[in-house]
């Protein structure tokens, strides 16, 4: 299985000649490597509404003939509207894609399109999270989340072979949360998300990864672009 980092929140989970793409988010990200009209994949997932999360996942889909777009019921049904073929869903579902598994979790969070041309917030449903399994493996995207204590329930539930944690802060966890949110899934590897895509969430990541391993960790840092096998 291979997980590749394409910046932000952008995951690509590759298992069995499939992939599934979590939180497209290439055009609008200066770091980004990859272009919108490179990824192939077979879904697409959102964790939430925020255009930092969703901006690119009608051009990828489309690209794709029409793969689906997995997200909550008022995200999915908006972007239904645009013409994409979408499945809505919710917390504690699970969806089968055939070559992996998608259950929503929660995270806390805001969620909601900004029409700055109306000066109008479109309702975009609750945050989320995913846990997919495939081949035997889990991994967590806990999406744009703060630190709540049901991050432990996970770890203790589930056998986490990766878990994707923001660390830019601001927005969500910081370092020292999403250290601790780190040892309650007790992943087999922590890879950190969601930071230095804006100035205002500029991290270390390589310093949190430290502080991973002296809590008995392992951490990685994917650059953009970069993948890692599992």
């Amino acid at each position: 299985m291979q997980i590749i980092y394409h910046g932000h929140s952008s995951i690509q989970i590759g298992t069995g000649g499939k992939s599934l793409v979590i939180d497209p988010f290439l055009s609008g990200n200066e770091l980004a490597v990859t272009k919108p009209e490179d990824i192939k994949t077979d879904a697409i997932l959102l964790t939430h509404a925020h255009m930092d999360h969703i901006l690119d996942a009608g051009p990828i889909a489309k690209a794709n003939n029409g793969i689906p777009i997995i997200a909550n019921v008022e995200l999915a049904t908006y972007m239904s509207w645009k013409g994409l073929n979408t499945v809505g869903m919710n917390m504690g579902g699970t969806y089968d894609l055939g070559f992996a598994t998608a259950k929503m979790i929660q995270a806390f969070h805001t969620s909601g399109i900004v029409d700055e041309e109306r000066k109008t917030i479109i309702y975009g449903g609750e945050p989320g999270g995913y846990i997919i399994q495939a081949e035997g493996k889990t991994i967590l995207h806990a999406g744009d989340t703060s630190l709540f204590s049901d991050m432990k329930m996970f770890g203790e539930r589930y056998s986490i072979d990766v878990a994707l944690i923001p660390i830019g802060g601001h927005f969500t966890m910081g370092p020292e949360d999403a250290l601790q949110a780190a040892q309650w899934y007790n992943a087999k590897l922590t890879i950190p998300v969601h930071y230095n895509s804006f100035p205002i969430i500029k991290q270390d990541a390589e310093a949190f990864v430290a502080q991973l391993e002296a809590k008995g960790l392992k951490g990685k840092v994917l650059a953009p672009g970069e993948a890692v096998e599992i």
